[in-house]
């Protein structure tokens, strides 16, 4: 049984509620579940028929993760270090630390746009009692460009995305994001270097 055979009842619950659904699983997740908003986002904005309803979709995904990006944030504030070392690796928690340390807002912004751990972020800059407002507004940003992003591609241009992901533009599609995708990794790996430096 794979990881997605545990959390599909909970997503088949969330999808009966709609945009409350998706509010839900957005802001959870940014404060401790390991279910992406995509999971929604994705098939909400295909079934979306008008820019509105698209960004709509984009805008309630977005503000309900920053709004669950701030109790992400008090578990830290209050649990501090020791509550994060129960859920997140060591050497995770030293990578998160370095990031909002050398990159402040800018870290927060990179890990809403990206997949690192938003809530873990989230969680070490309520530790660090990182500045809220810039905190908030990174993720704001952040989680803005990443749920706008796919509302504009599949959403605007939601036919022609469609009718040309073949076979071959998805074996390109899919060697771009991975071509994308490794040396963020490496990156995220090799930032122990760093911390140790």
């Amino acid at each position: 049984m794979s990881p997605s055979d545990y959390f599909q009842p909970f997503i088949d619950w969330a999808d009966g509620f709609g945009l409350l659904g998706l509010a839900l699983v957005s802001a959870s997740e940014a404060a401790f579940q390991p279910i992406p908003p995509d999971v929604l986002v994705i098939p909400m904005v295909i079934e979306a028929n008008s820019v509105l309803g698209i960004s709509l979709i984009v805008l309630i995904a977005t503000l309900s993760s920053v709004f669950g990006a701030f109790f992400g944030y008090g578990i830290g504030y209050y649990g501090g270090i020791p509550v994060l070392e129960r859920f997140v690796s060591v050497s995770n928690i030293n990578r998160l630390n370095f990031l909002i340390e050398k990159y402040g807002s800018l870290g927060v912004f990179i890990a809403a746009v990206s997949p690192i751990p938003y809530k873990a972020l989230a969680w070490i800059a309520g530790a660090g009692r990182m500045d809220l407002r810039l905190f908030a507004l990174a993720g704001f940003f952040g989680r803005g460009i990443r749920f706008g992003s796919v509302g504009l591609l599949i959403g605007v241009y939601g036919e022609s995305v469609q009718s040309s992901l073949n076979w071959l533009n998805f074996t390109l599609i899919s060697i771009v994001c991975i071509i994308i995708f490794i040396p963020l990794v490496k990156w995220w790996k090799n930032m122990d270097i760093e911390v140790q430096h």
